[in-house]
C-alpha cells in the first residue's frame, strides 16, 4: 500500500498559549452545543465536507471521510438487525485497525454502550471485564477468540460471541440511518466503558458518555490547531482513551488524517513516519524513551514532524528526545480516563505535566491535598478538613466535582469502586472533590510536576499494574505463603518494575513460578522476586511497601535472596553482581 500525501496547508507563525487555550476553549464549546451531536453524528457531517480526503489508514485498511461514515453506517445496521438494545453492552476486542474506529462509532450510533478490551488479557482478568460491563455479546477478532470463549465459559450468565469476519457487515447499506433506524442519544448518555486498573485490584470500567468523546476530540484538535494537512502517527493501543479516541478522533475534526500501526517497534517508527508523511505523533514517555535508545536510522531526521502530544515524558528522556530527532513542539499534558483534573503544558516547559492558565485558574477545579504517606490519603487536621499543599509540597491531586460537564465524575460500572474516588467535606463544607491517586507537586509558575502513584498500583511500559491481581497470581505456585508485590525504580527505564517480596515454606520452585504468572499480561509479571521466610509488617500490621520499594534491587541493601526475569532465557534467574551491573548499565534487557 503506498502512502497517501496529506494536503500541505500553510501555517500561522506559531500562537501563544493563551492563544492555544481559547482555540481549544472556542473549539470544543461549539461542538458540544448541541446535546444531539454525539461524534457519529460530526462523523457522518465530516465526509459530507472532506468526502474523499484520506481520513485513517494502516497497512491494513484504509477510509476517506466517506467510507469511514459508510462502514459506521453498516455496522449500525447490524447491530439493529442483531437486536442490540439502547444502553446495552458490547465487547470488542480486537488490535489497532481503522475498522476498530468503524465498529464502536457504528453501535454507539444506535445508542449501544461499547466496552473496550484490553487483547492482552486472558482468565480470570478478561472474565472480570466482561462481568462488570455486564456485556450482552463480544465482537471479537479471530486471532483472540479462544482467550475470549474460555473466559466466558466460566461466566454465569450467557454472553455472546460474534467472531469479526462473520458478521456479513458488507451486505448491510452504509448509507445515513432513515429517520425509522435512527435512535435519540444525546451527549449526556454512556458511548464506551474503558478499562483502567485505577489504585487496586482488577481493571475498573470507567464509563466514559458521548459528551467526552466529543469534547477530548475536539479538544486537542483546537489546543494544537490540527489543519487538513497535519496526519497522525498512532501506534498506541485504541483500547485506550488517548490511543483510541482523542489521538484518533482529534485530527479528523478539521480534515487531518491518522496513520493507525497495529502496535509500536522502535525500528520501524520514524520510517513509518516518514514513508506516512505524519506531521505529529501521539506517545507516552516509555515509547519515547525506547526511541532515545534505539539505534540511528537515515529517517529519524528526514522526517516532517511538528507536533509530539502526549503524557509522561520524563525530563531527561524529553531533553535527549529533542536533541536527537530535531523534535517539533512537545505538547505535554495530564489526564485520566474516568478523571475530571487536565492539565497541558502548552508553554513546552521540561519535566512539568502542564498547568491552568490563569484566567481558569479562579475556577479552583484541581488542589494538592497534604497527604498522610502512612495513611496513604489525604491528610485532615482536628477540624475534619484537608489542607492544601504550600509550593513544593508533595500532594495528591483532587479534582473538583461540579455541575459544568468537565468537572463531572463520571464513575465506573460498580457503584463501590466509584465512591472510593470521592472524597466529602474536603475543605468546605458539602464541597466532594475526586482522588487522582496522583501524587504531585506546584512550582511558584503554577506548573505542575508528577512525582508518583498512590497506593498499590504502578505503572510499566506505558500500563498501570493492579498489584492484587499480580498477588493472587503469585500466591497459586507452591510453597508461597504470603505475597506483597510493589513498584521499584530501575535506572533507564520510565514507570517502576514489578518486584515480589514471597514469603516462601522452603526454597521457592521459580518455574513453578513463572507457570503461575503465564495468565497475566507480559508486562505484569515481576521483573524481580525476593523471597525471605516472613514479612515484615508495621504496628498496624501494613506491610512495608515504601520501604521495601526504596530498597528496590540493591544488592548493598537487601539480604534477602534476589531474582530477576531474564528475557533471553525466558526464566527467573539468580540477581547476581554481574546481573546487578548489566541492570544498572542498560547492557540487560528489562
Amino acid at each position: 500500500m503506498n502512502a497517501i500525501a496529506p494536503t500541505r496547508v500553510a501555517r500561522p507563525q506559531g500562537s501563544t498559549p493563551a492563544q492555544a487555550w481559547l482555540r481549544a476553549l472556542e473549539t470544543t464549546t461549539r461542538a458540544t452545543r448541541d446535546p444531539q451531536r454525539i461524534l457519529p453524528r460530526a462523523v457522518g457531517e465530516w465526509a459530507r465536507r472532506y468526502g474523499e480526503r484520506p481520513a485513517l489508514m494502516s497497512e491494513r485498511e484504509s477510509f476517506d471521510f466517506r467510507a469511514l461514515a459508510h462502514r459506521m453506517n453498516q455496522y449500525s445496521r447490524w447491530a439493529l438487525s442483531a437486536g442490540v438494545a439502547p444502553g446495552e453492552t458490547i465487547g470488542l476486542m480486537m488490535a489497532n485497525r481503522p475498522e476498530y474506529f468503524a465498529i464502536w462509532l457504528g453501535l454507539t450510533q444506535i445508542g449501544a454502550v461499547v466496552a473496550l478490551v484490553n487483547v492482552n488479557l486472558g482468565g480470570e482478568a478478561l472474565a472480570h471485564c466482561l462481568r462488570v460491563a455486564s456485556a450482552r455479546g463480544v465482537i471479537v477478532a479471530p486471532e483472540f477468540a479462544r482467550p475470549c470463549e474460555e473466559a466466558i465459559a466460566g461466566l454465569s450468565r450467557a454472553v455472546e460471541v460474534w467472531r469479526h469476519g462473520d458478521l456479513a457487515v458488507d451486505a448491510f447499506e452504509g448509507s445515513e440511518l432513515g429517520v425509522d433506524e435512527q435512535r435519540a442519544v444525546t451527549l449526556a448518555e454512556r458511548a464506551l466503558l474503558i478499562y483502567t486498573s485505577g489504585t487496586t485490584g482488577m481493571p475498573k470500567a470507567a464509563a466514559v458518555s458521548h459528551h467526552r468523546l466529543v469534547a477530548w476530540s475536539h479538544w486537542f484538535a483546537g489546543l494544537a490547531d490540527m489543519t487538513p494537512g497535519d496526519r497522525m502517527y498512532n501506534c498506541l493501543p485504541m483500547h485506550h482513551s488517548i490511543g483510541g479516541v482523542a489521538a484518533i478522533g482529534a485530527p479528523l475534526v478539521n480534515g487531518g488524517s491518522v496513520f493507525i500501526a497495529e502496535r509500536f517497534s522502535a525500528s520501524r517508527f520514524w520510517r513509518d513516519v516518514a514513508r506516512w508523511d505524519c506531521t505529529m505523533f501521539q506517545y507516552i514517555g516509555e515509547l519515547c524513551r525506547y526511541l532515545v535508545a534505539a539505534p540511528p536510522c537515515p529517517e529519524e531526521k528526514a522526517h516532517g514532524l511538528r507536533l509530539a502530544c502526549g503524557n509522561g515524558l520524563g525530563a531527561d528522556v524529553w531533553r535527549a528526545f529533542s536533541a536527537r530527532f530535531g523534535a517539533p513542539q512537545i505538547l505535554e499534558f495530564y489526564a485520566a480516563t474516568e478523571g475530571n483534573v487536565t492539565l497541558y503544558n502548552v508553554e513546552g516547559k521540561v519535566g512539568a505535566i502542564g498547568r491552568a492558565p490563569a484566567f481558569m485558574a479562579a475556577r479552583d477545579t484541581i488542589a494538592l491535598a497534604r497527604f498522610d504517606f502512612e495513611a496513604e490519603a489525604p491528610w485532615r487536621g482536628a477540624d475534619g478538613f484537608c489542607a492544601r499543599c504550600a509550593i513544593g509540597e508533595t500532594g495528591e491531586a483532587l479534582g473538583r466535582i461540579g455541575a459544568e460537564p468537565a468537572q463531572r465524575f463520571e464513575g465506573y460500572t460498580q457503584r463501590e469502586e466509584s465512591e472510593k474516588k470521592i472524597l466529602r467535606d474536603v475543605f468546605a463544607p458539602g464541597d466532594a472533590w475526586m482522588r487522582t491517586g496522583d501524587l504531585m507537586r506546584r512550582d511558584a509558575e503554577g506548573f505542575y510536576y508528577f512525582v508518583d502513584r498512590v497506593g498499590d498500583t504502578f505503572r510499566w511500559k506505558g500500563e498501570n499494574v493492579a498489584t492484587s491481581e499480580v498477588a493472587a497470581a503469585l500466591a497459586a505456585a507452591p510453597g508461597i505463603v504470603e505475597v506483597i508485590v510493589y513498584g521499584v525504580a530501575v535506572p533507564g527505564a520510565d514507570g517502576r518494575a514489578g518486584m515480589a517480596l514471597l514469603a516462601a515454606d522452603g526454597t521457592p520452585d521459580l518455574e513453578e513460578i513463572a507457570r503461575a504468572l503465564e495468565a497475566l499480561p507480559r508486562y505484569a509479571r515481576p521483573l524481580f522476586l525476593r523471597v525471605r521466610r516472613s514479612l515484615d509488617v508495621t504496628a498496624t500490621f501494613k506491610p512495608k511497601r515504601r520501604e521495601m520499594a526504596d530498597e528496590g534491587f540493591d544488592l548493598a541493601r537487601v539480604r534477602d535472596p534476589l531474582y530477576v526475569f531474564d528475557a533471553e532465557r525466558g526464566a527467573y534467574v539468580a540477581l547476581d553482581a554481574a546481573r546487578f551491573v548489566a541492570i544498572q548499565s542498560g547492557a540487560m534487557r528489562v
